[in-house]
Formats: C-alpha cells, structure tokens, sequence
C-alpha cells in the first residue's frame, strides 16, 4: 500500500507542504512515516515508526530545510514494520546518494538482492525498496539513465519517488499498478500517490505519471517512456473498492462516485426486504449509500466508528482485549427489532465482519443480512496489498453459504465481478483483479512471504 508524496518548491517550506501532503495519505500507511529534504543536493532525511503526527512536530519540520522534499507512509508488504525499514531510504552508493520512497511490491526482490550481493551490496534492510535505491546509486551513468536502467530490471508493482543530485525523481511501472500522480502548484511542482494530497496543499492536477514513465524534475519535468506501457495497464482494482480515499480520483474516475454505484448495482442483483442499510464504516459507507437508494430503504449510521483507535502502540489488557471489535463499533439503540442490512466493501479472512454481526444481533436485531460490494477476494496479492496467505482467505476455501454459516448472518450476497467493473466504468483491461480472479499480470514468486529477507 503506502502513501507517496514529493514537492519541488524552492521558495516554500517544502517539508511541511510534505507533512500536510502525508496526511492525506495517512490512509494508505500507519506503521511508519518519514520525509527527506534536498537543500542544493545535501539530503537529510528523518523517519520514525508511527503515525505522521506522531513522528513530526514544529521543531523536527524546522529542521528539515531545502527546496525539495519527498515523504513517505508506509504499510509493510516485503520486510518487518521495523524502523530500519521506515522510508524515505537513504542509500549512499558509489555514483549518488539518493533517497527513495517506495509504493508496491517487486517480484522478482529476491533475484535483484542476490545480485547486487555479489557485487559487493550488503543490505541494511530488508525492504525491497533497498534494491531499487541500490540499483540507482550504484550505477555511474547520468542520473536520469541510471533510472530508466533500474526500471528495466524491476518486476511486479512499484510507484517510486525520489531525490538525487538535486532534483525530484518520480516513476511508475509499466502496468500502473500502484497510482501517481503529478499536479502543479502555482510554479512548483508536485507528486504524489493520490489527488486527494494535491487538493489538501492547494496544487491543480496536471495527468497522472503514465505506465512506464520517468520524470525527472528540475526547473522543468523532463518526462520520458523508459519502458513501454503494458497493454491496457494494471491499476489494482482494490484501490477502487477498498484503498484509496473516496474524495481521490484514479484514472479521471472519482472512487466516492464510483463505490456508490458499486452499491446500487449490489441492490440490484442482491435485493434484500429490510428496515434499515448501515455500513460497516468508513470504506462500506458509499456502497451502503447508493444500496439504500437503490431499494429506497433508510440509510442509517447504525454503527458508530472510534475514529482514534488507528494505529497503537498501547495495547489493551486482556479484559478489554476480550471485548475485541468493541474497540471500534458501538451499535446504536435504533437496531433493535429492526431487519438490517449490513454493506461492507470486502471479506478478506472473515473475523471482523463475524463479531460485527454478533454485535448487531446481541443489539437486539431481528434479521442482519450482510451484502459486500466487492466480489468474494479468493488470490494472494504479490503487488503490494498485505491479503491474507491463501489458506487464510475465507473465500478460497469456502462456498458463500458456508461463508455466511462462519459469520453468523441471516443471508449473505457478493457484488459480481462483472457488476464491480461496471461501477469502475473502466474496462476489464485496464485492471488487475488477480485478488478476485486468481488470474496474475506477471509471473508470481515462489517465496513471497513477507519476512523472506529477515535474519533468521
């Protein structure tokens, strides 16, 4: 997952244009987050575990001077959520130094680290980020060449910003797997993973970072195919159902506009008979809402979210442990004796959404049909989204009835894959849905585990 965010700004406080563009992508990573600051080619970068305001404050963004910055917000896919794994990551080689923020998952790590190994590269994480950046520094051609060379060697998913040599580099695989974005602020220049960080610092998008791009930004944004676009693209298609932030576009289509319409044609194949439509909130909630203007059955909060619980490092004892979702949800009174329906976007392993259930009916509900407006998630994802391994994937294994017997509801219905591409209003083509079809746009590695490079 992970939130990328860079800025060319030499007469603003580019770090914290960086801080406020980070916490709009505060969604997309909460085990760490970090800036790196350029003041006329000396990089320093500060990085911590935890949430943006945690890691940040008025003393440490003063301290951070330059007239480019990038950050980073990180959800761990390959290497442990460790702070010697926190980006943006700074890598001193034998060309450059140059600092990398990293967003998706590259699949062919394992083979690019054992090279760089015997060359003489002895890694200092266990990110994949790290082979990208080493690629880069290590290579004695001009900047932009050494790039465009990485490029080639990399497979699977990977959006990248960066800093070297005095200038913001921004780039993107040949699917377009992991969004980025490229937006103009007055004269300055702007990148980041989702537009909704564009809007929050006041910058006017200008295109998205096409498949295969390469930008080089200086005074002006040399942009070059480095290598050429895959046919139709793979833009993950959870992104539109689960992960980016509604107010965001991807691909010029507004997510909010088009999780309500996964909604409405969710009512369309699964009617239900019900007094009330709630969400699980926050990613269920569009979907509920065009759900219930669908079957013209009143849409309700129903559940009430504690927006705060986030990521903690307090964990709670285990009386409180025990009362598990309770953490997050709270039901309200008005469910009592009432027949709900209950929209999420996704069942990934099928706990949360069995104690939700549980909850409702302990609350007093007389039916709780539960509707999920996504199709039922059955493939490992080698991309950059931290699924479940396969035998955890309640789906994989499970018929809908059995699925619906796990999680305790009255009646259980999936949005068809057919009816989620239509709501994208893009076509198939332009998407990967190996989550939801097992069917993978590269080769898949044999070890991707998540830990596969920590130190046994």
């Amino acid at each position: 997952m992970c939130g990328l965010f860079g800025v060319r700004a030499p007469e603003r406080d580019v770090a914290r244009v960086t801080y406020f563009g980070l916490f709009a992508l505060q969604h997309r990573g909460q085990e760490s987050a970090g800036i790196a600051v350029s003041d006329a080619g000396r990089l320093t970068a500060l990085r911590d575990m935890g949430l943006v305001t945690q890691v940040f404050d008025e003393q440490k963004l003063r301290g951070l001077r330059g007239d480019l910055a990038i950050g980073h917000t990180r959800y761990s896919t390959t290497g442990s959520s460790q702070w010697w794994n926190a980006q943006p990551l700074v890598q001193h080689g034998s060309a450059r130094t140059i600092a990398l923020g990293h967003n998706g998952n590259l699949t062919n790590a394992a083979v690019l680290r054992a090279e760089l190994s015997e060359h003489g590269h002895s890694p200092a994480t266990t990110a994949d980020t790290e082979v990208i950046a080493a690629l880069i520094a290590n290579d004695p051609a001009p900047l932009a060449d050494a790039v465009g060379n990485a490029m080639r060697k990399l497979d699977g998913a990977f959006s990248v910003v960066g800093l070297s040599e005095g200038k913001l580099i921004a780039f993107r695989d040949p699917r377009g797997m992991r969004p980025l974005c490229l937006g103009r602020l007055d004269r300055d220049w702007v990148v980041a993973s989702e537009t909704c960080a564009l809007d929050l610092v006041g910058a006017e998008l200008e295109r998205e970072v096409r498949p295969g791009e390469l930008m080089i930004i200086d005074e002006r944004v040399e942009a070059r195919q480095v290598v050429p676009q895959d046919a139709g693209g793979a833009l993950c298609i959870f992104e539109f159902f689960y992960l980016a932030r509604p107010d965001s576009r991807l691909s010029g289509v507004e997510v909010h506009g088009a999780r309500v319409r996964m909604g409405e044609q969710l009512a369309q194949e699964s009617p239900v008979e019900a007094d009330l439509v709630l969400p699980i909130p926050d990613s269920g909630t569009p979907a509920a809402i065009g759900f219930s203007r669908a079957l013209s059955i009143p849409f309700s909060e129903g559940l009430i979210k504690n927006r705060y619980v986030g990521r903690t490092f307090i964990q709670p004892d285990q009386g409180l442990r025990e009362q598990g979702i309770k953490l997050k949800f709270n039901p309200l009174a008005e469910v009592a004796g009432k027949r709900l329906v209950v929209v999420d976007d996704s069942i990934v392993r099928g706990n949360t959404t069995g104690q939700v259930v549980q909850m409702l009916f302990d609350a007093g509900a007389a039916e709780v049909h539960v509707r999920v407006s996504s199709p039922p998630v059955i493939g490992q994802c080698f991309y950059g989204i931290d699924l479940a391994d396969p035998d955890e994937l309640i789906a994989a294994g499970k018929t809908v009835e059995e699925v619906r017997e796990h999680i305790g509801a009255t009646s259980l219905a999936y949005l068809s894959l057919q009816g989620l591409q239509q709501s994208t209003q893009r076509p198939a083509s332009q998407f990967c849905r190996a989550c939801l079809t097992r069917d993978y746009p590269t080769a898949i590695p044999r070890e991707a585990a998540k830990l596969q490079f920590e130190a046994v």
